[in-house]
């Protein structure tokens, strides 16, 4: 290799190190919002121990203001990647939130968790890489989606 060539990946090396702990003076905002604790799904539906673990294990760090941020979510661009996801599944359904959906609503969103659960889209494969107690086995997707569906038949 020429030194010309050596030097050029050096100086690209160096560009691209500044560049990773330049970005880290860009924090994501792990703030939650002022929001009723008695309006959250859980409070409001009282499902059983199981159900409620099986929720908070395998949903909530995504779908509700209950995120447990681990310490790669200090880490850009993993932490933009990570908020930009979190935001998404909060506005597709925030269990935090769930008193302040309408009824036709709140539903709907039922609906959509059994079918996402059924088609084993939920939790989501990427998440599932670094949570592997988050999985849902037989008996974890049976009891959440049996639970979920006795919501919609009331």
């Amino acid at each position: 290799m020429k030194a010309t060539t050596k030097k050029l990946i050096r100086y690209i090396v160096l560009i691209l190190v500044a560049l990773l702990v330049i970005i880290q003076f860009y924090p994501i905002d792990k703030s939650v919002p002022d929001y009723n604790p008695a309006g959250d799904f859980i409070s409001v539906t009282q499902p059983s121990e199981e159900v409620e673990q099986i929720l908070r294990t395998s949903c909530y760090d995504c779908h509700s203001f209950e995120t447990r941020y681990p310490w790669y979510s200090s880490v850009a661009p993993v932490s933009w990647w990570m908020k930009d996801h979190i935001n998404r599944a909060r506005e597709e359904l925030n269990f935090s939130k769930w008193s302040q959906y309408e009824i036709k609503k709140a539903d709907h969103k039922l609906e959509e968790i059994v079918e996402e659960v059924e088609a084993h889209a939920m939790p989501i494969s990427s998440y599932l890489i670094i949570h592997t107690e988050a999985r849902l086995d037989p008996e974890k997707e049976k009891a959440l989606v049996t639970f979920i569906k006795q919501l919609r038949d009331n």
